[in-house]
């Protein structure tokens, strides 16, 4: 995907943060664009920001969740650009506090968005793909799917948005080798950014009704705060991310980090598999923040 001019991009999350970043940088490369997100407030900012930069654009008000907005999304987009080639599914959603607390309907939120988005996306989207690459030798596609660092590695107190990025994770691995079991033309890669200011820690904001959250337990209170913390404090911005997401494109490079720099911690977490031996203090180069940690959820 060295010419992006005149291709089709489709971007969920696209109101902010990473989703965001990318569109400005496919508007600019003459891409048309399929906006989706769930907040209409951020999809009509986001559609006439690249309106006015030039770009042809489909804004598509969704929930990632449901599959049938999906599925429609899939057919306005066909109807309007064909098949695209480059599809983000990067909506998602952020929830905390210790794993047993999270309630049926946290779950049911966080899965939905944070992997069944994704996997519509894929189900919907990629025989789009190959049937336009079986009719069209010059045809090319990408895949991205946005999982996290938290994909990689399992800090405590973040259960539920953990269990949700690992599966983002192994579902991309298996798309990139399913994918070239039957083609050189459509390939795929995951994102896995780390603390990076997206709007993500302010997600609650955008939950249905039908699946309220009850009254915060003190977990949940005390993973929001860290969170919140460590976004604020973040130094990469997402505009660089989106930078390293189309390079990925370019490079036909599968994983895609913002923190190179973390790997580090995943190495840890590798080799504690390899041994068989107890899973490794994930505070072991701050152990001050984990003594912290333990003694807020003690009471201490």
């Amino acid at each position: 995907m060295q010419d992006l001019a005149g291709k089709t991009a489709v971007l969920t999350g696209a109101g902010s943060g990473f989703g965001l970043e990318c569109a400005r940088i496919a508007a600019r490369a003459g891409m048309q664009l399929v906006l989706a997100d769930v907040q209409p407030d951020a999809l009509e900012a986001a559609t006439a920001e690249m309106q006015a930069l030039g770009a042809e654009v489909l804004p598509f008000q969704l929930d990632v969740s449901k599959a049938s907005a999906v599925e429609a999304l899939g057919e306005a987009t066909f109807e309007r650009f064909g098949a695209p080639h480059f599809v983000f599914n990067n909506a998602g959603v952020g929830a905390g506090g210790l794993i047993w607390e999270n309630t049926a309907a946290d779950w049911e939120w966080v899965l939905g968005v944070n992997l069944m988005g994704v996997v519509h996306g894929v189900r919907v989207f990629t025989p789009m793909m190959l049937e336009a690459a079986k009719h069209d030798p010059a045809y090319r596609g990408h895949i991205v799917n946005t999982a996290s660092m938290a994909g990689l590695l399992n800090m405590p107190n973040m259960g539920v948005y953990n269990v949700s990025k690992h599966a983002v994770v192994a579902l991309s691995e298996t798309l990139y080798q399913d994918l070239a079991l039957v083609t050189d033309q459509v390939s795929a890669s995951v994102l896995c950014p780390y603390f990076v200011p997206t709007g993500i820690h302010q997600s609650q904001r955008n939950r249905p009704a039908e699946l309220a959250a009850e009254a915060a337990t003190r977990s949940q209170r005390i993973s929001q705060a860290m969170v919140n913390n460590a976004i604020d404090a973040g130094k990469v911005s997402a505009a660089e991310v989106a930078q390293k997401v189309f390079a990925a494109l370019r490079d036909q490079q599968f994983y895609i980090y913002s923190h190179p720099q973390a790997i580090a911690a995943v190495q840890t977490r590798l080799d504690d598999v390899l041994q068989a031996r107890n899973p490794s203090s994930p505070f072991a180069h701050k152990p001050a923040l984990g003594e912290d940690l333990k003694k807020a959820l003690r009471g201490g």
